[in-house]
């Protein structure tokens, strides 16, 4: 998939106030393991550090834009080779 194509995404996951829970990494990796791509969103009052849930996921962190990332399925590729666009 292509990054001109992350835009037209729709986010699968919504970030609430309670931040994000063990229970919403499972729904990633769910996610990720059916569709390969996974939009995220968060709310304005709401603490979200992308690079530690694509780690926690075993994702890669394709794109942050403002209050949205994408992350990817990892296929065995080096960590210094991920594209970011952050």
């Amino acid at each position: 998939m292509s990054k001109e194509s992350f835009q037209d995404l729709k986010p699968t996951i919504w970030v609430g106030k309670r931040g994000i829970t063990n229970v919403m990494i499972e729904e990633i990796r769910r996610q990720i393991k059916d569709r390969k791509v996974v939009k995220v969103r968060w709310l304005r009052n709401t603490e979200v550090d992308p690079e530690a849930i694509a780690a926690s996921a075993g994702a890669v962190l394709a794109e942050v834009r403002g209050r949205t990332l994408v992350l990817t399925e990892r296929r065995g590729r080096s960590p210094g080779r991920d594209s970011r666009n952050i």
